[in-house]
């Protein structure tokens, strides 16, 4: 296959996944970034070993930029002390983040991975309750509303 049909061919599938994401609830949507927060420090974790530190490198920062995203979506106006809470556990694990980076320190990626399971878990019961209460991502003007 071709580069150009390679391209073609994901560009016929991204319209189908931003309507997907566009028309998802916020609880499902903060579900995901876990999700793929969790799956970079696992692949970072998995190249220590046989020290492929470009891809460990890589790896982190894409799970630091979700942690950033899940930061400025927190509403810390209406959230109150959730939001607050939230925010303080996104800087930590932002900076122990940092420091496995730095270090290249496996034990670190995985006591990241564990705030960010347990994270998921609660979002994923949120999730499940939500239903009508809470609009589609489609109605809102920016970024994921993470309100107490």
């Amino acid at each position: 296959m071709s580069l150009a049909r390679k391209s073609t061919y994901n560009s016929g599938y991204d319209p189908y996944k931003t309507n997907e994401i566009s028309t998802m609830s916020q609880g499902k949507l903060v579900v995901m970034l876990y999700d793929g927060a969790i799956r970079f420090c696992n692949t970072a974790i998995e190249n220590m070993t046989p020290r492929k530190y470009e891809i460990v490198n890589r790896n982190i920062i894409k799970a630091q930029d979700i942690i950033t995203e899940l930061m400025t979506s927190l509403n810390l106006d209406q959230g109150g002390k959730i939001a607050e809470d939230l925010l303080s556990l996104y800087i930590y694990m932002k900076k122990r983040l940092l420091e496995a980076n730095v270090q290249k320190d496996s034990k670190i990626l995985k006591e990241v991975v564990k705030i960010l399971s347990e994270l998921k878990s609660s979002w994923e019961e949120i999730a499940k309750t939500e239903g009508a209460s809470v609009s589609p991502a489609s109605s809102r003007t920016s970024g994921i509303s993470i309100q107490g």
